[in-house]
């Protein structure tokens, strides 16, 4: 991958370890799930290129979008130590993935301190996006909940090479909108139209780009991002 501004890669060795570890790549097509919910993938990943959505399904149909996923992330750690995916995912673009067997993932842990350090650093981290989300669902209003979710998704497009100029170039349904916050079509539909008319978010189908960022922070009251490059393993 080619140096980005939020990714920094592990030292010469051990990249030269993980391609010796690692089981190859994988690719998903838009739409294509990496694994359902309930299930147990063989394979750990690495996103290289591609977004992809995490959800969680309920037994009346119902659908709560928990997260998003950018290259750089890592997915399944949850799976590699609890058995059964809690969770499903789902490719939002084409992507690439790295795989990695899920029964060798102590083996990496044991093996390359650094890594299991930055896979560490990689969940403390999702758990602040996540407990960032929460406060979005029960102390934001609607409009805050929508700037804070599209700051979050230009930001990592920025850092990670997917947002030229700031305009995240991504298919994000209304639909998906709402399972993500909590939120129902109608007033996702005028909280979308509100915010483009007070220049804050413009986010069609196709793509997201906030005019000012630091404003857009402001608005959904979000703490400066930290500068410090996510690990790429």
């Amino acid at each position: 991958m080619e140096r980005l501004p939020g990714l920094h890669q592990p030292l010469s060795d051990v990249r030269r370890w993980i391609a010796a570890f690692r089981e190859g790549e994988m690719r998903f097509a838009r739409g294509e799930q990496v694994w359902a919910q309930g299930t147990r993938p063989p394979y750990l990943f690495t996103v290289l290129s591609g977004v992809l959505m995490r959800t969680r399904l309920l037994e009346d149909g119902r659908r709560q979008i928990v997260n998003f996923m950018f290259p750089g992330d890592f997915l399944g750690l949850q799976g590699a130590l609890d058995g059964e995916m809690s969770h499903s995912v789902e490719a939002m673009t084409n992507v690439t993935l790295c795989a990695f067997a899920r029964g060798r993932f102590f083996e990496l842990a044991s093996q390359q301190p650094q890594l299991s350090f930055d896979l560490t650093w990689l969940a403390a981290h999702e758990e602040a996006a996540l407990e960032e989300h929460i406060v979005s669902l029960g102390q934001r209003n609607a409009r805050e909940r929508m700037v804070a979710l599209a700051v979050f998704l230009v930001q990592r497009g920025i850092d990670t090479g997917l947002a030229p100029g700031g305009v995240l170039q991504l298919t994000v349904t209304q639909g998906q909108i709402a399972d993500m916050l909590g939120l129902s079509l109608v007033h996702t539909n005028r909280s979308l139209q509100a915010l483009r008319r007070l220049g804050l978010v413009d986010w069609t189908l196709t793509s997201i780009r906030i005019p000012d960022m630091a404003e857009a922070r402001r608005f959904a009251r979000l703490d400066t991002p930290s500068s410090k490059p996510r690990p790429y393993i």
